[in-house]
């Protein structure tokens, strides 16, 4: 990699904005000695990178990757990391990108993506990946504020004082005071029933932490909509490439909401 700027950057991040590997991979490819600048091994992740340096891994000089843009509709059971120490399928196992070992240290040459945000392994629903770090950050960002819609199935029947709170905000159980943005009622049963509940905090496990504040069960979570973007009819377990339109209005949906809180 050659940078075009005199501006500084730590070596992993350079990696990272390369569209190689996340950042935390990195600084283990470097700390393994596996990284040089200009033809020499450097183990600092923080190395700083600038003017025309060249990057290279296991001496292959690294180019920059082209931006890949993907959204998952993530099942329920599977967990949003490169690997799991308990052995359960991960989304990169239904991407079918590479094995576990593989993802903790990517070859040369091959694409990596990373999920954009997390959802746990009891939720489903919309998951982004990319390999374009710095978009996802500002995707997933709580500072962003950009809207995440959730269906939710609760084993209860609200009243209108259950969605007032949510919508006041509520403290969980470690102290954190988290609130809702917009609470409508989809459909209800006998004892159950669906709520679409968006949020624009970004915060972890938050709609989980809310129900869990307030004595109510979660039965299922699933996130249909970020930003302008909406889950479609896209399978369960499938992916496919945003398209650029679709990237388009994400983009434009993050400068408004910044723009908005300016």
């Amino acid at each position: 990699m050659r940078q075009k700027t005199n501006r500084k950057i730590g070596l992993a991040r350079a990696l990272s904005k390369l569209g190689y590997c996340s950042r935390s991979h990195a600084a283990a490819l470097i700390l393994a000695g596996r990284v040089s600048i200009d033809g020499k091994i450097s183990r600092n992740p923080e190395n700083p990178v600038h003017g025309r340096s060249q990057i290279a891994v296991d001496g292959k000089e690294v180019r920059a990757s082209e931006k890949i843009y993907f959204m998952l509709n993530k099942p329920r059971g599977v967990v949003t990391t490169a690997s799991d120490e308990k052995g359960r399928e991960t989304v990169y196992t239904i991407l079918g990108e590479r094995s576990d070992a593989e993802a903790k240290l990517p070859e040369p040459g091959e694409s990596w993506v990373a999920p954009v945000g997390r959802l746990d392994k009891a939720s489903e629903g919309l998951l982004l990946l990319t390999n374009d770090s710095e978009w996802g950050a500002h995707v997933a960002a709580p500072e962003t504020h950009l809207d995440k819609t959730y269906h939710v199935k609760i084993g209860t029947l609200p009243d209108k004082e259950f969605v007032q709170a949510l919508l006041r905000g509520v403290k969980a159980n470690d102290g954190v005071a988290l609130r809702a943005k917009h609470v409508n009622l989809l459909r209800a049963g006998e004892k159950n029933c669906w709520l679409e509940i968006v949020l624009d905090e970004g915060k972890n496990r938050q709609i989980r932490r809310m129900m869990e504040a307030l004595g109510v069960e979660v039965l299922r979570l699933v996130r249909v909509g970020i930003g302008p973007l909406t889950l479609g009819d896209l399978a369960k377990g499938e992916h496919r490439a945003l398209t650029v339109e679709e990237k388009r209005m994400l983009d434009r949906a993050m400068r408004v909401r910044l723009h908005e809180r300016d």
